[in-house]
């Protein structure tokens, strides 16, 4: 599948929300920075749970590519439970 540069690009094709289709795009980014970092400290799912508080469960679920009850909440959770500091740039609509 060709890389989609933004949600809303994603939504259209996926006949989805300009907002689902955003927040799906989010989501990965945040999901692949967390998995990043969880490879380069060595971390396991049980130390990630601990850290954020998270069900063990879930943070598997999360690492494995599922987006099934995935809130940005418990994103950012994992996010802060690996040492990293999310940072959000917006820019105005062409």
């Amino acid at each position: 599948m060709k890389k989609t540069s933004s949600g809303y690009k994603l939504a259209e094709k996926l006949g989805i929300s300009k907002n689902r289709g955003l927040e799906a795009v989010i989501k990965v980014q945040l999901i692949t920075a967390i998995i990043k970092e969880i490879e380069a400290q060595d971390l396991t799912h049980e130390e990630i749970a601990k850290r954020s508080k998270l069900p063990r469960s879930a943070v598997t679920g999360i690492i494995s590519g599922s987006l099934q009850k995935v809130t940005i909440d418990r994103l950012l959770r994992l996010v802060e439970a690996v040492g990293l500091v999310p940072q959000l740039k917006l820019t105005r609509a062409a």
